[in-house]
């Protein structure tokens, strides 16, 4: 597996949000790493969320618990996602 940054990896989570839920006005530089993917943020639903999930997981090859509270808490921004990433492939801190 390429080792990433969290920036960049930040990044490559961006492009993979407008690429796979087809978010075809907006642009990776325009998502906010800091703001909340669902609801008020980006407005995506829950069947959104399953499609990145699914995609998180065969791009980065990490698992989430669906039946954990702490699901909810990685998808919340851009950020959460890259530190879980990160961490659950043992690259935290970079």
């Amino acid at each position: 597996m390429v080792s990433l940054t969290t920036c960049e990896l930040e990044l490559d989570l961006k492009r993979m949000i407008v690429e796979v839920l087809n978010l075809e006005d907006l642009s990776p530089e325009e998502i906010d790493s800091e703001n909340p993917i669902f609801g008020e943020g980006l407005g995506l639903d829950s069947i959104d969320a399953l499609e990145l999930g699914i995609a998180i997981q065969k791009r980065y090859g990490v698992k989430f618990d669906s039946q954990s509270d702490d699901v909810k808490t990685h998808f919340a921004t851009v950020r959460n996602l890259a530190r879980f990433i990160l961490a659950s492939r043992g690259e935290a801190g970079k």
